[in-house]
């Protein structure tokens, strides 16, 4: 039996304010989008995360963020992550799928199948709906995700999907909740749509967790300057990559 719980970051994360999405083939210019230096991510790495260079863990690295998919599936293959499993978001983006192409396709035509067909990555990816501001939403309809922890960059916006998100009575986020009138149609079959614990870290000062099975870090390089990208090489003394 595997582990089960992931350590899932990207590096736009680590700048001083969040990169407007660059053309493809392009970087976000680094003015205003300062990287932090390589002493606070460190910091952050080993004090928030629990993460100890002299004791690494297996993970990745990517260079878009949607391939942690295609990584942890590999993981719960091998036997070494066991699903549901918890995830820690560390971005400046929730990846739930705010904005094109939204969350419908998921919730009608990902819902719709039999939960051990969903989990085809190439069908979505064909049909140009799963990209890298859309996975963990994904991987919330494979029902892969048990307990979802945000810790964004302290100047992310909102791009949290309404229609997905649960809040308590303080108005906190408490749950992500997927379904549609479609997905409803195939209760019967499927069975009801799992609620995933869900929090987030305005302030990541207050987050810190450790004991992860396993870390990854995405590039991102549309929504980073290309002079972050030293943190990438910060990230290998943590991990022993996979290739």
């Amino acid at each position: 039996m595997g582990a089960s719980k992931v350590l899932d970051l990207d590096m736009d994360f680590f700048l001083a304010d969040c990169c407007p999405l660059a053309d493809v083939g392009e970087r976000p210019s680094v003015f205003g989008h300062e990287p932090w230096s390589e002493g606070d991510v460190r910091r952050f790495l080993e004090e928030n995360c629990g993460l100890d260079a002299h004791r690494p863990i297996k993970g990745r690295l990517f260079e878009t963020h949607d391939e942690a998919l295609a990584f942890w599936m590999e993981l719960i293959e091998k036997g070494e992550l066991t699903d549901p499993f918890d995830v820690v978001h560390v971005d400046a983006h929730s990846d739930l799928g705010i904005g094109k192409p939204g969350t419908g396709f998921v919730t009608s035509r990902v819902l719709s199948l039999p939960p051990q067909k969903r989990r085809s990555l190439s069908r979505y990816y064909d049909c140009r709906q799963l990209d890298e501001a859309n996975y963990l939403l994904f991987a919330a309809a494979f029902r892969m995700i048990g307990t979802l922890t945000l810790v964004r960059n302290p100047r992310s916006r909102f791009d949290i999907p309404p229609e997905i998100a649960i809040t308590d009575e303080n108005d906190e986020y408490s749950g992500i909740f997927l379904r549609s009138p479609v997905s409803a149609l195939f209760e019967g079959a499927n069975g009801k749509e799992p609620m995933i614990s869900f929090r987030v870290y305005d302030d990541y000062a207050l987050f810190t967790d450790s004991g992860f099975a396993a870390a990854s870090m995405a590039r991102s390089p549309r929504y980073a300057p290309r002079e972050a990208d030293f943190i990438m090489e910060i990230m290998k003394d943590y991990i022993d990559c996979i290739a």
